[in-house]
């Protein structure tokens, strides 16, 4: 069985790859890794290493303590909705991508945040 923070982390980093728009296989070259070992990551089933973590946050550029941000917060025996998890999922169901990629742009310019675009 996994333990709660590995499962938390594994999240965590799912939720900013997707973020970035960056597939498990872009993670998994840059770090010399299988998207196997990406994905196990993810779900929690194989701990991140401190040094593959750092890895991690600055191929992703967050810093390390991203990965444990609302942490207590799963104390609670409620899971709470993470929104961004939302717009993530729904986001990625839109199946035009020039469509998505408006939606994206409209998105960072009313955050005022412009997230890095691959290839």
């Amino acid at each position: 069985m996994s333990h709660p923070v590995d499962i938390h982390v594994g999240k965590k980093l799912k939720q900013i790859r997707t973020l970035r728009r960056l597939s498990q296989t872009d993670v998994a070259k840059r770090l010399n890794l299988s998207f196997q070992q990406i994905q196990k990551y993810e779900i929690g089933s194989n701990r991140v290493a401190a040094s593959r973590l750092f890895e991690l946050s600055q191929i992703l550029d967050v810093t390390p303590a991203y990965f444990f941000e609302g942490l207590h917060d799963n104390t609670n025996d409620a899971p709470k909705a993470d929104p961004s998890i939302e717009i993530v999922s729904a986001l990625a169901a839109i199946n035009d991508d020039a469509l998505k990629t408006r939606i994206v742009t409209f998105i960072e310019d009313v955050s005022g945040l412009t997230v890095a675009r691959q290839g």
